[in-house]
């Protein structure tokens, strides 16, 4: 059975104004944020207004093309035109979104270097690294199920059946 961790809404609003906090701090400035959803539209909601700096999105959890991957085509010709996209999620696991999404931007001609990625939780043992987190775990150790606020109003099956998606996340 997986420990569920609910993160309350003010340590929600504290790791997004600590996302904030980096990107301020950093010279790379974005011209927008890009909420990944579904877990990372929240998040870009949250540190758009916390930022000032306007925010688009991206839905590869819908497996809908003129959500995902049409957008995504769309971002990397901005890129080449100079404009720089961060691109944020909830939770950095096993980093199988984020190299989708790296993939698909660099199949679609993206300038690299005009595209980061922030998490508010990082895996230190997924496969992809983030430009700004949050905060850092290690799965090989945390083995908890993080419930962020949004998820919150979901039906408990439906955060189990989430939770079992990849078992040794959580075992």
């Amino acid at each position: 059975m997986p420990i569920f961790t609910r993160i309350s809404h003010d340590d929600y609003v504290a790791q997004v104004l600590a996302l904030a906090e980096q990107i301020g701090a950093d010279a790379w400035t974005p011209s927008f944020i890009i909420g990944i959803g579904r877990g990372g539209l929240a998040p870009a909601v949250y540190l758009s207004h916390a930022t000032g700096l306007p925010m688009l999105s991206v839905d590869h959890s819908s497996d809908v093309p003129d959500f995902a991957d049409a957008p995504l085509v769309r971002l990397a010709a901005r890129t080449r035109a100079g404009e720089r996209l961060l691109f944020l999620d909830d939770i950095n696991d096993s980093g199988r979104t984020l190299a989708r999404l790296r993939a698909a931007l660099i199949d679609a001609g993206a300038i690299a270097d005009n595209v980061r990625f922030a998490t508010l939780i990082d895996n230190t043992g997924s496969s992809q690294r983030v430009d700004y987190r949050a905060r850092t775990i290690d799965r090989a150790t945390t083995k908890d199920w993080f419930v962020f606020p949004w998820e919150a109003v979901a039906p408990q099956t439906a955060l189990d059946e989430d939770a079992a998606e990849v078992p040794e996340r959580i075992a």
